[in-house]
């Protein structure tokens, strides 16, 4: 944790609402998953933000959330499923990549050998 982070959270009195990256200080997760538990529906911004706008935050709901230990549950599984999601797309991708580079290996051989083909014919003529 930076000093400026550790500053933010000794305020004796915080702000009414946060940015995401404060959001995500306040309730111990990083602030690239805040975002995830907001699509989720477990986090809710404050009025009705644009989908590339910035997003704040109650404090009030932030504290309460905080305080609930069901709610922490919830989102750290929230969290763990979304990135296993993610790894098994990324799983399920590979194999076709593996074969397009393959086909791309095999393709180049045979230009290669034929190349070479080639070249050997010209040389004994």
């Amino acid at each position: 944790m930076n000093a400026q982070d550790e500053q933010f959270l000794n305020l004796k009195t915080l702000p009414a609402r946060v940015r995401v990256e404060e959001a995500a200080l306040l309730l111990g997760f990083s602030p690239h998953e805040i975002p995830i538990l907001a699509a989720n529906g477990l986090i809710k911004p404050l009025g009705h933000p644009p989908i590339t706008g910035v997003k704040y935050f109650s404090i009030v709901a932030l504290e309460e959330l905080r305080k609930d230990e069901r709610w922490l549950a919830k989102a750290s599984d929230c969290i763990v499923q979304y990135w296993q999601d993610v790894n098994q797309r990324r799983r399920v991708a590979q194999p076709a990549d593996q074969i397009r580079d393959t086909r791309r290996h095999l393709k180049r051989r045979l230009r290669i050998s034929a190349l070479r083909s080639s070249r050997f014919e010209n040389a004994v003529e």
